[in-house]
Parts: structure tokens; sequence; C-alpha cells
């Protein structure tokens, strides 16, 4: 079958290569703006988001025990206590859509269940509490506290709904399996492994710290102003603690599993990408499907409307925070607040970048769910709000 797949994409690159009209200037202009977009995402995501998150995802492989992996997130673990785990996480990752990947694939292959780490996969962006804030003084206050409880309540939601639906896949993935705990010598006591894993997860939040947005507080100003500084600090810590706290082996080991994530998912989120900005283009810049179209079919709050708005968030890829102006302009331009919120609780988690890389680590079918269940939860709750708003 993989094979057949390959053969496959083979044939549609040849085809698209072969008869799309690109002298055409519609089909040029998409064409810039897909390689546009990916040297912006290169130029502003890969080095400060995504490489500290292939490494915080292979030193979960290789040191978070599988035991602690299936005690908080496993298919069999409370699930008051995998849930709210899960659909906090956000609140200290701030992270985008794409960025959550490398950590998502980690603990769903140290035998996460499927709620708790789609739970995690949504969370991760859509409770960013920077975005959230900055909604509320953008937006206005009542989108603010909308978007922060609908991501809550999304996230435990969708965990729920995808262990229902996927219960006997979760049962076979533990059925047989006999999990031997790791050693209990390693050299490190459980406080200097909490202490590395949260180095990272630190040096992920400052190296990735967005400039902060006309308007906001001084407080955000001040880090994103001394992010560097932090982020520097903290490297140097972290190498001291590889130095003095990890074998040559376990290093060795880190490095080739950060590898494999990244031989993983790198490749199928370029492919998003370009795909994602030939259609759609950057924000401000028209491609295959001019702006303007999106901005007269997310009027008033029908459902047409909110459905439209969700799908259309769902394909496109926002780099965090940068949701908040692209709504403030649609907005501008007549879009109804229902549709608004629609898109924000979709787009962040979402992105067809993002859903390339879901499926290759959890198949096509639970990908299709996962993104099904977004987008109708986002679509209810972008009608009961503009019920609400008016």
């Amino acid at each position: 079958m993989k094979e057949r797949s390959k053969l496959l994409l083979i044939i549609l690159v040849f085809l698209a290569c072969y008869y799309a009209p690109w002298s055409h200037s519609t089909i040029r202009q998409a064409g810039l703006e897909a390689f546009m977009m990916l040297q912006e995402y290169a130029r502003e995501h890969v080095l400060t988001c995504l490489i500290p998150a292939f490494f915080i995802a292979g030193a979960i492989a290789v040191f978070v025990s599988q035991s602690a992996v299936l005690k908080y997130f496993g298919a069999t673990a409370k699930k008051i206590l995998s849930y709210s785990v899960a659909s906090i996480s956000g609140t200290v990752l701030a992270v985008c859509s794409c960025t959550v990947l490398p950590l998502f694939a980690s603990i769903y292959t140290r035998g996460a269940g499927i709620g708790p780490a789609t739970a995690f996969l949504y969370s991760g962006p859509a409770i960013n509490v920077l975005a959230i804030v900055l909604t509320s003084k953008i937006l206005g206050w009542q989108m603010g506290l909308a978007r922060a409880v609908c991501a809550v309540i999304f996230a435990v939601v969708t965990g729920l709904l995808m262990a229902f639906f996927f219960r006997k896949d979760d049962t076979a993935r533990t059925a047989g399996q006999v999990y031997v705990p790791d050693e209990e010598d390693k050299g490190r006591t459980l406080l200097q492994d909490a202490f590395y894993m949260l180095t990272m997860v630190l040096i992920l939040v400052f190296a990735a710290f967005a400039r902060p947005a006309a308007g906001s507080t001084g407080l955000w100003h001040i880090i994103f102003a001394v992010r560097w500084y932090v982020t520097a600090f903290l490297l140097t810590v972290l190498f001291i603690m590889l130095k003095s706290w990890f074998t040559k082996e376990e290093r060795l080991n880190w490095v080739q599993s950060t590898w494999g994530f990244m031989k993983q998912i790198l490749p199928l989120l370029g492919a998003g990408v370009l795909i994602a900005g030939f259609m759609l283009g950057r924000p401000g810049h028209s491609a295959l499907i001019p702006e303007h179209y999106i901005q007269t079919l997310v009027g008033g709050n029908s459902l047409w409307a909110n459905l439209f708005a969700s799908v259309s968030g769902a394909l496109m890829y926002f780099a965090t925070l940068t949701e908040i102006p692209i709504l403030q302009s649609l907005m501008g331009a007549g879009m109804g607040k229902g549709p608004a919120l629609a898109l924000l609780l979709a787009g962040p988690a979402l992105s067809l970048p993002n859903m390339l890389v879901i499926g290759g680590v959890m198949g096509l079918k639970k990908t299709l769910t996962f993104c099904l269940i977004i987008v109708v939860l986002s679509t209810i709750a972008g009608i009961c709000y503009g019920w609400i708003a008016g």
C-alpha cells in the first residue's frame, strides 16, 4: 500500500507540473505565495519553535518512562487527572498548531491514550494565555472570555469523543503488551529529570515568544525585550546539565530520537505549508482563493457562515498570535461575531500542514474524526455566541 501511495503521489505531481497553467498570473502568484509562506515559516518558526519542540519530543521518548506516560495519559488512566493535565497544557506551552506536533507524536507513540493525547493536541495551541489576553484587549473581553472557556471545554470534549469512538483501537494498542519499568538507577533523581524537562520547555516558551501587539500590557513587552538573554541563560544551564547528569550514550540516544521525529514530521510539514500558501496565501496577500471571497462568505450568523469560518480556519495556517490581527481586519470588513469565534477556535488548533502530520502519526480515520469534531464544535460555538452577542 505504501508503494502504491508513492506511485500515486509521483503521478499527481507529474500531472500538476504537466498541465498546470503556470503562465496564468493567478497561478504564478499562488506559486510565489507558496514559497514565500515556506520562507516565512522557515525564518520565523523552525529555529525558535520547531527545533526546541523536536528536542523536547526526543527527550520525552528517551528519558520519560513509559509507565509515567501511561499513568497520566494512558487509556486506563484516571480521566479527571489525564484530561485536566492535557486540557491546560496550552497555558504553559503557547505554541502553534505545528509546533505542538512533535510533542503530541512523542506522548502518543509512548502509549498515551487517544483521548488525552488529542486533548493535549488541541489545547497546546488553543489555550494560549497571551493570545487570550490579546483577544480580550483587541476584540473585546466578551470574545476573549468566550475563547478561553470554549477552548478548555473543546479540549476535554474532543478527547472524550476520540476516546469513545476509538476505544477498541486503544484497547488493541495495550492488549498483550507488558510494560517493563525503567531501571531504577540512572544516576539522576526524579527532580533532576523534571528540572531538565522544565528547562527545555522554558527555552521553547522564551525563544518562540511573539512580539506583543500594540496596546498589550507592559509585562509582555518586557518579556519580549529580554527573551534572548533568558534563552541564552537557559541554554547554558541545559548544557551544564547535559554534561553533568547524562552519559554520552544517553545524549546520543536523545539526538537520535530527535532526528527520528524530524525525519517523520518536517517533510509533511513543508509540503503542507506549500499547499496552504498556494491555496490561501499569506495574510494580506492573494493566492488561488482570493481573500475577499472569505470575507463575503462569513458575514452574519448563519449556519453556513459559521461552518465556512470553521472549515477555513481549519485549513489556514496561523502562526501564534497572528489570528488576532487577521480577525480584526475581517471583522472590520463585515465578518460576524459568531463566525469570528468559530475561526478563532478552529484556526490556531488546526491547519493543513498540521493535518498531514497528524495523519502520519495516528492514521487517516482518526485524523478526519479529530478535525470533524473540532469543526462541528467550533460551528456550534460560533452560532451560540453570535446569538448571545447579537
